[in-house]
């Protein structure tokens, strides 16, 4: 018997809801569409479906159900890429699930009694319980590629050309290892555990496969690979988050590598700072100080403010402000310049960017260098020589894939760790797509926001930058091709959270003469930073919530998240 509950939750949203019986099984066939099926703990006897798409209206005729008893079959209509239908299938708790996608994503999700998903480069995304499984992840038409929260069997080629990787988890140990008094209770234990296995049968011809891996957490390349001197830095530095990163990706060479490490003689940590909107250090019992920006109603800093120009609120209680002082003295800034292969034929326009920026920033700031492409390359340590720096420029190898937040990591593990909270920040120069990092963006913004370093992302579509040498006046590039040009959408959206996180600034750069504007902003904002230290009236070991405003029109302020500052 079927029954439809047909209500459209929006204009592109529409829901059904199938009554079953004691035993459910659904099977679901959709092209390219996201599918996700969840198993719920809820006693009730039905599978509830969610078609939705971004595009056209979803109605009765885009998503067929059929069911009988307790069988459940799903059929979506193929439509346009931009009209793609996404399903939500919640169903009860072990329930059995078959799914044939081709490019469509999938999701399988909660107790199920077993999962058989079949695709041809869709991401299949598995997130059950370990406590009794059984895999079989088959790839046909490539090499296998994927992440686990566990370790799993080797790879084995069945065939030419089609690969496993195929076991139970948790790893019994063998009959032999057990007591032998304990083998009717081992049996027992065998047949419960049987019964509450989940059964995961995955089959793909080059897609990713994730076994309890939070999408979002994975890197864009997922071969087992060398380590490189960034993620072998990262590795030294003893960050956890980002370290564990590396070791999904590259388990055996991550291994290998942390195997000639010494012991750490504690465990070692980014330093802590606060987030946004809270105290950052205190002075003395009754005096805390943290740092803050103003800027205008355009994004710009505004400077030569003073105590009357500041009200500051604790815990929703004006407090009186007792000194306001500009952050004037030097700043520790790292230029990270991407030299991969999408700029390999400009780099003489990357060394010109880079000696520009030398020239902006303030004589007493001390400047350090780091190329990046699939790896780092040092091209200088901190040094207020510019000349030095413009003749190090020189020695950039340029080429290859583009590894940014592994370059971020490694400035984040390393020359950043070594800081110890200085006044620190990263200027980046890049086109701002990853296609070889080890460690996921996600890692990435996680570590910067317990590093309280300054992050300014310059990001240039690469095709905006000239063919040829150094850039000339009367170089001009075709007004079409720079009128349509822009970001990827997931660049713009990273750049953005790199500076919201760490408090600097994120400047999309869709003209050249852009770049110098963006480096002079860089200096203000550095240079318009204040300190201001308030009367507190809470003890120094609580966390009070403090909120700033700027008696200034149009002015609004940003607490900077950064490091505690010194007394």
């Amino acid at each position: 018997m079927l029954v439809c509950i047909a209500t459209p939750a929006g204009a592109q949203t529409y829901h059904h809801e199938v009554e079953t019986g004691d035993r459910t099984s659904v099977s679901v066939k959709s092209r390219n569409g996201r599918i996700s099926v969840i198993a719920t703990d809820e006693q009730l006897k039905k599978v509830s479906i969610e078609a939705s798409s971004a595009g056209a209206l979803v109605d009765q005729t885009d998503v067929v159900t059929v069911a009988k008893g307790g069988d459940v079959n799903i059929t979506v209509r193929d439509r346009r890429e931009k009209d793609r239908i996404d399903l939500v299938v919640r169903v009860p708790a072990r329930t059995k699930v078959k799914i044939e996608s081709e490019a469509g994503a999938v999701d399988v999700v909660g107790n199920l009694e077993s999962a058989e998903v079949s695709t041809n480069t869709g991401t299949i995304h598995a997130d059950v319980p370990l406590d009794a499984v059984k895999f079989n992840f088959l790839w046909t038409a490539s090499r296998p590629r994927f992440l686990s929260d566990v370790e799993l069997p080797k790879i084995k080629e069945k065939a030419a050309g089609v690969f496993a990787i195929s076991g139970k988890l948790p790893d019994k140990k063998s009959a032999k290892d057990k007591e032998p008094d304990k083998d009717k209770d081992s049996d027992k234990e065998k047949k419960s555990e049987k019964d509450e296995r989940i059964h995961l049968e995955f089959l793909t011809q080059r897609g990713v496969i994730l076994l309890n891996v939070d999408p979002a957490m994975v890197p864009p390349d997922l071969r087992e690979r060398p380590l490189t001197e960034a993620a072998r830095a990262i590795v030294r530095s003893g960050d956890t988050q980002l370290t564990d990163a590396i070791r999904k990706v590259s388990p055996k060479m991550f291994g290998d590598y942390a195997n000639t490490l010494p012991p750490p003689e504690k465990q070692p940590e980014l330093v802590k700072r606060s987030a946004p909107g809270q105290f950052v250090s205190a002075v003395s019992p009754q005096l805390l100080r943290f740092n803050a920006s103003v800027t205008d109603r355009n994004g710009r800093a505004i400077g030569g403010m003073k105590v009357p120009d500041f009200t500051v609120y604790e815990n929703g209680v004006e407090r009186e402000v007792k000194q306001v002082t500009p952050t004037n003295e030097p700043f520790n800034l790292i230029l990270l310049l991407d030299v991969s292969g999408s700029v390999e034929e400009r780099i003489d326009f990357i060394r010109k960017a880079a000696r520009d920026f030398l020239h902006t920033a303030s004589p007493q700031d001390r400047i350090a260098i780091i190329s990046f492409r699939d790896d780092i390359q040092v091209i200088s340590d901190f040094t207020t020589d510019r000349s030095l720096l413009s003749r190090k420029l020189e020695d950039i190898d340029a080429g290859g894939a583009t590894a940014l937040y592994d370059a971020l990591g490694y400035v984040l593990a390393d020359p950043v760790k070594r800081l110890r909270g200085e006044r620190t920040a990263i200027v980046v120069l890049s086109d701002g797509d990853d296609n070889r990092s080890f460690v996921p963006f996600p890692a990435i913004l996680e570590a910067l926001v317990e590093s309280g370093a300054l992050v300014y992302p310059l990001y240039i579509p690469s095709g905006l930058i000239p063919e040829g040498s150094v850039p000339k006046p009367e170089v001009t590039i075709d007004p079409l091709r720079t009128r349509y040009l822009t970001l990827t959408t997931r660049a713009e959206e990273e750049g953005q959270k790199l500076a919201l996180a760490s408090g600097g600034v994120y400047y999309p750069v869709h003209r050249l003469e852009d770049l110098q504007r963006a480096y002079d902003d860089v200096v203000v904002q550095l240079r318009t930073a204040y300190t201001i230290t308030y009367a507190s009236n809470v003890r120094t070991s609580g966390n009070p919530r403090v909120r700033v405003r700027a008696n200034r029109d149009g002015a609004s302020v940003r607490l900077s998240p950064v490091v505690a500052a010194t007394p």
